[in-house]
């Protein structure tokens, strides 16, 4: 691993003055960025570690309704929040589903959102690669690319972004809350993460010196709670990555979609809210033909990349599975397995 300078800053403009460095990277949990580090793929001159900034590590509900959580927020702290998980159930489904209980325990909000993703070529220093290399090239194009982008790529880059976490808070209209040399703003959630242009180093919408202070959700996102849903098709039914996964929340009224809010993972470099799928589901039975219909308008921009067109077909079938889910109702205990396909679907509902 290259030697680097390590900084453990007191207060936010201490942290902010540390990250006028261009070859500065940020610490919070260190599950993605030490292990990048060791790979030889992260080469940063230091580290600066937000673990003492203060407030950082707080789960709020404001005065308007909607929550603050904290970048330095651990994941497990999140899932088990009684109070957050009631309120957004899909979205504790995706981070228990996400890892390990140990990983859990150290990873932290602001890291998932800022991970980095799992291709093999990204991960390779010898391989071409524009996001590690601005102008190399995407050995990924011509190479093991099974699990690849099927929906916003560029011959750039067809690289996926790997959270369970991040898909369930784009359905829900989340905000990031970014600070910078020029103040506190927020960003949509949907478009935080970059897709692959003739920048494909730059995946989020993060400006220099900008770090993720803490993500909102709005009041407004509670209303979903009693019809959510987080499903994820992986390689095996342990904690691995996402091949495809599908969040789900509806508002059902009378036996009709009053309003729905989808996303999909694994099929792009950020997750992808399903708006025309939305818009098909409104005033529709919740019923299997609206949500084939409403997965197939999901989808139907999608292309191979590669050896991956049938990650579209699969991904129609698990958003129709999702939307399945939530219309049946949030379960009224974590599933044993979260996000998993293989859940017992006859068990208690919340909304009962």
């Amino acid at each position: 691993m290259k030697s680097f300078d390590y900084l453990r800053p007191e207060t936010l403009e201490e942290a902010l003055a540390a990250l006028s460095d261009p070859d500065t990277a940020v610490l919070g949990g260190g599950t993605n960025l030490l292990d990048l580090m060791k790979l030889g793929v992260a080469l940063p001159d230091r580290l600066v570690d937000l673990t003492r900034l203060p407030g950082l590590d707080r789960i709020e509900t404001l005065p308007d309704g909607s929550w603050r959580i904290g970048a330095m927020v651990r994941n497990a702290d999140l899932a088990r929040d009684p109070g957050f998980a009631a309120a957004f159930p899909m979205v504790a489904e995706a981070l228990l589903s996400g890892a390990s209980a140990q990983l859990r325990n150290a990873a932290t909000l602001g890291g998932n959102l800022m991970q980095a993703t799992r291709c093999a070529w990204f991960q390779d220093p010898q391989a071409r690669c524009n996001r590690r290399a601005p102008g190399s090239g995407c050995d990924a194009l011509e190479g093991a690319n099974r699990g690849h982008a099927v929906l916003g790529w560029t011959p750039a880059c067809i690289a996926v972004h790997p959270s369970d976490f991040c898909v369930p808070l784009a359905a829900l209209d989340a905000q990031v809350e970014v600070a910078g040399p020029a103040g506190i703003r927020h960003v949509p959630l949907e478009t935080f993460h970059l897709l692959p242009g003739e920048e494909a180093h730059r995946v989020t919408a993060l400006e220099p010196g900008e770090i993720v202070l803490a993500l909102r959700l709005p009041a407004a996102a509670a209303a979903f709670a009693g019809h959510a849903r987080y499903l994820k098709l992986r390689e095996r039914t342990s904690f691995a990555f996402a091949l495809l996964s599908a969040a789900a929340a509806l508002r059902v009224e009378d036996g009709r979609i009053a309003e729905a809010r989808l996303a999909l993972g694994g099929v792009a470099a950020r997750p992808w809210r399903c708006h025309a799928a939305e818009v098909l589901l409104e005033s529709a039975p919740a019923a299997p033909d609206s949500f084939a219909r409403a997965a197939a308008a999901a989808l139907e921009t999608a292309a191979p990349s590669g050896a991956n067109g049938y990650k579209i077909v699969l991904a129609e079938r698990i958003l129709a599975r999702a939307l399945a889910a939530a219309a049946a109702g949030t379960p009224a205990e974590m599933p044993a397995l979260p996000g998993s396909l293989m859940d017992d679907s006859d068990r208690e509902t919340a909304h009962a």
